[in-house]
């Protein structure tokens, strides 16, 4: 059986913020047992109401197992091409293993040529070695080096 796809609700943010805590390899202050406080929610109102966010759970025979942020971005280079950002993408640990991972990439790259975008690009820690294997596995080019601002 495939996978599906959803949008989040809020009543997934307690999931989500659980894979995004434990998948992190630096102290990001998130909390799986406030995920439905202001800031989450708030966060949550904001990407639900974006048309060019999209909050996607995976789930296998109902479940969740996964997770997923997809941001279409207009701009100017390569003749006015939209790009897709892909961001927090999570397995659960005890789904690991089992193609879930490629086959939300692969169902992700679909979704943003339907939306109209000619490039997929997403940022991985640099530590996350077995990340960026899987990501070339998939196709993608470590064609950048990335850069980040704390504010």
């Amino acid at each position: 059986m495939p996978l599906t796809y959803r949008h989040a609700t809020a009543a997934d943010l307690p999931f989500i913020v659980g894979l995004i805590v434990a998948d992190s390899v630096v102290a990001t202050g998130d909390d799986p047992a406030a995920a439905d406080g202001p800031d989450y929610a708030a966060a949550f109102a904001a990407i639900d109401a974006d048309p060019n966010q999209e909050l996607l759970v995976a789930e296998f025979d109902g479940t969740p197992v996964g997770t997923f942020q997809l941001t279409y971005i207009p701009g100017l280079q390569r003749r006015g091409m939209k790009r897709a950002l892909v961001e927090s993408v999570h397995v659960a640990p005890a789904q690991r293993n089992r193609g879930f991972g490629g086959e939300m990439m692969r169902w992700a790259a679909a979704r943003c040529r339907e939306r109209g975008c000619g490039l997929m690009q997403l940022t991985s820690n640099k530590q996350r070695t077995d990340a960026h294997r899987f990501y070339r596995r998939l196709g993608f080019e470590q064609s950048h080096e990335g850069f980040k601002l704390l504010l």
